[in-house]
């Protein structure tokens, strides 16, 4: 008994092999990165160009987080916010700089402090600062609790 001729079944015969793009040796100009937001639950992968600035990065991060419901709720302006490698978080990488010059896969954003000066002078143990020092502070004790988890 055969089996009846479907078009699927004339479109793939054994004669015929599907159709392979050959991509060749060219280096991609788009990477995978993978955002840690402070408070949030996990990373967020996003494939950008290399030649996208930080700035774009930290917008389109904030966008993939709200389309995915994540909480806390965010905002949606990207100059409130800081991006800073995940291994070092010493200092924000500049908002005007490609994303793909720092040869880090790996980052992690926070929302940027902004004390007032009454506040800043009422802190204990703190000298009167501008008001960007203090901006990476939990984010590097919160890695720091991280590694010492470990």
């Amino acid at each position: 008994m055969a089996l009846p001729t479907t078009p699927i079944r004339m479109r793939l015969g054994k004669s015929e092999k599907p159709e392979m793009k050959i991509i060749g040796n060219k280096e991609s100009n788009r990477i995978l990165i993978s955002v840690s937001v402070l408070g949030s639950s996990g990373p967020i992968r996003i494939v950008v160009s290399k030649d996208e600035l930080v700035s774009v990065v930290v917008g389109t991060v904030l966008k993939t987080y709200a389309r995915e419901g994540r909480r806390p709720i965010l905002g949606c302006n990207h100059d409130d916010f800081v991006l800073y490698h995940a291994l070092d978080g010493s200092n924000g990488l500049n908002p005007l700089e490609p994303i793909g010059s720092f040869r880090s896969r790996d980052f992690l954003m926070c929302k940027k402090q902004r004390l007032s000066g009454e506040e800043l002078s009422a802190t204990p143990g703190r000298k009167m600062e501008k008001k960007g020092m203090g901006v990476w502070m939990p984010c590097l004790d919160w890695l720091l609790s991280l590694t010492s988890s470990e």
